[in-house]
């Protein structure tokens, strides 16, 4: 037997080890917590020693419905049985239908697929750029993309070069002219940095890697008619808060609002395959003509079949509704905690962010505790734990996890 062949079929090796051979062989850009997972079901994980945990991150929202959804998975093996990648050269029989069901269910005209979010995220600034030189007449190279301070729209070049934290762009430079930041929640100073060749506004509706940021009432309705008002189009990023997370199919529902472009990935595939999408107006991807843009992996019959699996999912087992009912169920005992280390709890659906107050020495301690306790979360800048569990999570299971999360933030364990 060749060393390939043994590397490959030794036996499974403990915790220690597994971290072991990342550290030594994997570039070093993530801190994850000391736990390895080895299999899922529903919003429960295991770890190679055996041990039991309730996921309360769901892969930063991909796994909406569930670890390894029995539907979703089937979809996925029948398909790979079938046809995986024709590129786009060639047209496959499960990307019209992918097209025009996730367009009836989100009230959109034209969709445009890629791969992950950050992809996604290229792709509209792409757009919005062109549209503003073909429809709105801005001069060629004048266009201007305005953002917001907090932001997380992905790790690129161009994306990180309108990020407001610093680690993002520290020697990262030169980055990509054209944007502008502005505070998150703040009609007003948005207002007055529109100018003719502001082209489109980019936002979250919620800034979920930000610290679950929840904008002031009534903030993008002002938006959306600002956009109306000043022919500017409203760049929505559902990739985390969207497809079910917040008690919606959208977190623009909240707001009655529909935005001109909206981006959505992560659950599209119940977070068993990458793709993600553009759901747009005509007029905006209407720009787009054969060799403007493409992707070889982007609209595959694989990710497609997948995600028309994970659509109909989220829908015919009510787990939207199951987020609106059980959010603030699960939001209402967080807050009810008694914790001389609790700022603030708050959040929308099963969005969840606990910001403790510096003097607690940072959220990440606390998660390695909540781990221990048979709870994963995550933290995020620094002070705010995340929660959100998948949407099939019960009402017993929050129990459960308020039951052991109470005394780590009251500093009892």
């Amino acid at each position: 037997m060749n060393d390939w062949n043994a590397a490959t079929t030794e036996a499974p090796l403990d915790t220690a080890a597994y971290i072991a051979l990342e550290e030594q062989y994997g570039a070093h850009n993530y801190h994850p917590l000391d736990v390895v997972l080895t299999r899922g079901r529903g919003v429960w994980v295991w770890d190679v020693d055996g041990n039991k945990y309730l996921d309360c991150l769901s892969a930063y929202s991909a796994v909406n419905q569930g670890h390894c959804h029995p539907r979703i998975i089937d979809a996925l093996v029948r398909q790979a049985q079938r046809l995986t990648l024709t590129s786009r050269a060639f047209r496959n029989d499960q990307l019209g239908l992918f097209y025009k069901e996730v367009c009836e269910l989100t009230n959109s005209h034209m969709v445009l697929p890629m791969n992950s979010g950050a992809e996604a995220v290229e792709s509209v600034i792409k757009a919005v750029r062109k549209w503003g030189y073909r429809c709105k007449g801005v001069p060629e190279g004048r266009a201007e993309i305005i953002g917001f301070t907090n932001n997380f729209h992905g790790r690129t070049i161009t994306i990180v070069g309108f990020s407001t934290e610093r680690q993002y762009q520290d020697g990262f430079a030169p980055f990509t002219p054209g944007f502008r930041v502005l505070p998150f929640g703040d009609f007003e100073a948005l207002e007055r940095a529109v100018t003719p060749e502001t082209v489109a506004i980019l936002a979250e509706p919620i800034q979920g890697e930000g610290g679950i940021i929840i904008p002031p009432a009534g903030y993008f309705r002002r938006v959306r008619e600002l956009c109306d008002r000043e022919r500017i189009v409203l760049i929505l990023d559902e990739i985390q808060t969207g497809l079910g997370r917040t008690g919606k199919m959208l977190a623009e529902e909240h707001e009655g609002i529909v935005a001109d472009l909206t981006l959505i990935g992560k659950a599209l595939s119940g977070g068993v395959y990458p793709i993600s999408a553009v759901l747009s107006n005509e007029e905006v991807l209407g720009v787009f003509q054969p060799g403007d843009h493409g992707s070889t992996y982007g609209g595959n019959p694989l990710a497609c079949a997948v995600a028309r699996t994970a659509l109909r999912v989220l829908v015919e087992e009510g787990m939207i509704e199951n987020s609106a009912r059980l959010g603030p169920y699960f939001l209402a005992g967080l807050q009810s905690i008694r914790s001389p280390y609790i700022r603030e709890v708050r959040g929308r659906g099963l969005m969840i962010g606990v910001e403790l107050h510096p003097e607690a020495g940072g959220a990440r301690p606390f998660c390695e505790r909540l781990r221990a306790r048979g709870i994963l979360c995550k933290d995020t800048h620094q002070h705010i734990i995340r929660i959100a569990p998948p949407l099939v999570i019960t009402r017993d299971d929050i129990d459960w996890a308020l039951e052991r999360i109470a005394p780590v933030l009251e500093g009892r364990e």
